[in-house]
């Protein structure tokens, strides 16, 4: 007995000794830098250590050659946005240091006219001017046509000789890897797909085709387009970009959500009175008036940047944080969501419109809304989600405002409801409004907040750029805060209905002064559904006006 003892102790331990050794051969192959085990295909993956922080896993091939794409090259969000998020992410280390780019447009350039017209936000940032120059020899440019087989065979034969040079310094290199970005309008967008898959793919590694919003006019154009585009690359090489899912506030909503133990026990119809999603803008049409009268404030934000915002705040908790988990869930709070309805909307157009640029002087288009939505759902059943959006206002400024139920206490009069607030841009920022008594011996109570202002918690001057966190995502596979397929049909049809009222029926929109906050209209409706207006007197430090014009 006392042998039969020792032999299961020994063969216990040699068990617990393998397993000890597999988690360690486990934690070693999929650890990008000391201390951390990253989690393949996911949002997010765990440092070790007190701080519990995280951080985006990695997955690049130090000999596979890789090209981003930019068709539309020579427009705005290209030069604004594209070229200076590349090279900021370059420059951080956070994508392959061999990277190419090639832009691909219909404008006359040769290599060097195109890097000094379209790189001139790059050379103005505050980046090393030595990392400058050496990213403006990493950039290229194609002329071309949407629709041209030879200049797309054009663009082909130059990736494909860049890739060799790459090849020839790296030995052992197998793939050549490529992403498309369709930065151009929607009328393009089938065409350029069509020519890229003829054309210009990669036959050795992997092909990536970024799509640019809008997608489609409604749920039939969207889905004709979409059809177009899965039969041509299939859904895991599709990236529907919303930039706005890659704002760091948006991509922090599930962190605060799921991570913080204090919120999902109160997070439901018994606890919350409302949520109020806001984008406000400052400006106008900005010479874009031609575009923006096509498609109107509803398409070009409400649709997607704040229903995007909607889903991440009302939906269940995923069963995992890989992308596909993430966005199921997405999907089924979205098919929760009744469709807007005209009752429950307000449109505006700030005076002065009519009279912008390409905008006709009979124009019906919003350039203000908002929406009272309902998701019919256990969890929130009863609660209105107020979308709210508008150009010509008297702030810029996009946040999300979670309403609580008020205390049922007796004790004291005249308290306020709470409210989480995060705030999106600027200042990111995230608080809680909450009562306190007042310091003194009156035993006044005041609206108060515990407040986390990013600039002055954390040491890091700059947030990166939406840009910077989708076009890293793209290049590592990880579709967890792009747009999937049905998740896009999903929120057309919450809006489809209403948009053909509106331009059927020719609804003229309410006039409102440029720089206020828009029709009071808007006010009315959100107080006649629960929303409660605060404390006149009250002031968050870091904004610029009081509480009760915050909306």
């Amino acid at each position: 007995q006392q042998q039969q003892q020792q032999q299961q102790q020994q063969q216990q331990q040699q068990q617990q000794q393998q397993q000890k050794q597999q988690k360690q051969e486990e934690d070693a192959a999929t650890a990008d830098t000391p201390g951390r085990r990253t989690l393949p295909g996911t949002l997010f993956a765990r440092t070790g250590g007190d701080t519990n922080t995280y951080a985006s896993s990695t997955a690049f091939s130090q000999q596979d050659a890789y090209t981003v794409i930019v068709l539309g090259a020579s427009g705005d969000l290209a030069r604004k946005k594209l070229f200076p998020a590349l090279a900021k992410i370059l420059h951080a280390g956070l994508i392959p240091p061999h990277t190419t780019i090639v832009g691909f447009a219909r404008s006359e350039f040769s290599d060097e006219e195109f890097r000094a017209s379209a790189l001139v936000k790059v050379m103005s940032a505050k980046l090393p001017p030595d990392f400058v120059e050496l990213f403006k020899n990493k950039v290229h440019y194609v002329k071309g046509d949407y629709g041209s087989d030879a200049d797309f065979a054009e663009l082909h034969k130059v990736v494909s000789q860049l890739e060799q040079q790459h090849v020839q310094s790296a030995p052992g290199a197998q793939h050549a890897n490529r992403v498309f970005y369709l930065s151009v309008p929607p009328s393009v967008f089938v065409t350029a797909a069509v020519h890229i898959k003829r054309n210009a793919i990669s036959n050795s590694g992997w092909n990536r085709l970024i799509v640019e919003k809008p997608f489609g006019r409604d749920l039939e154009s969207s889905n004709n387009i979409q059809q177009q585009l899965v039969w041509l690359y299939g859904e895991d090489q599709l990236f529907r970009i919303d930039h706005y899912l890659g704002k760091e506030m948006v991509r922090n909503l599930l962190v605060l959500r799921f991570a913080n133990s204090i919120y999902e026990p109160i997070w439901n119809k018994e606890n919350i009175k409302c949520v109020v999603i806001t984008f406000k803008e400052d400006i106008g049409t900005e010479g874009r008036g031609g575009y923006f009268d096509n498609y109107g404030i509803i398409r070009d934000v409400m649709q997607n940047h704040l229903l995007q915002v909607l889903a991440l705040v009302a939906m269940e908790p995923p069963v995992s944080l890989a992308a596909e988990d993430i966005r199921n869930e997405k999907v089924k709070v979205l098919r929760c969501v009744r469709p807007a309805s005209f009752g429950t909307t307000i449109v505006g157009q700030y005076e002065g419109y009519r009279k912008e640029k390409d905008v006709p002087p009979e124009s019906v288009t919003p350039t203000f809304a908002v929406a009272v939505l309902c998701v019919q759902n256990q969890r929130w059943s009863g609660v209105p989600f107020f979308l709210k959006c508008g150009k010509g206002l008297n702030e810029r400024k996009a946040e999300i405002r979670v309403q609580f139920r008020p205390s049922e206490t007796f004790l004291f009069e005249h308290t306020l409801p709470n409210e989480l607030v995060v705030r999106i841009q600027p200042n990111e920022a995230v608080y809680q409004k909450m009562m306190t008594k007042l310091p003194g011996l009156a035993g006044e109570l005041v609206q108060t907040e515990l407040d986390l202002t990013y600039h002055s918690r954390f040491n890091q001057p700059q947030l990166p750029d939406a840009y910077e966190h989708l076009i890293r995502d793209v290049m590592r596979g990880d579709h967890s805060l792009f747009v999937r397929g049905d998740e896009l049909a999903a929120a057309w049809a919450i809006f489809t209905p209403l948009l053909h009222q509106l331009e059927e029926e020719h609804v003229e929109p309410t006039q409102y002064a440029w720089g206020t906050r828009g029709p009071h209209e808007a006010d009315d409706l959100l107080q006649r559904h629960g929303f409660s207006y605060t404390s006149k007197e009250y002031l968050w430090p870091n904004g610029k006006a009081a509480e009760y014009t915050v909306m």
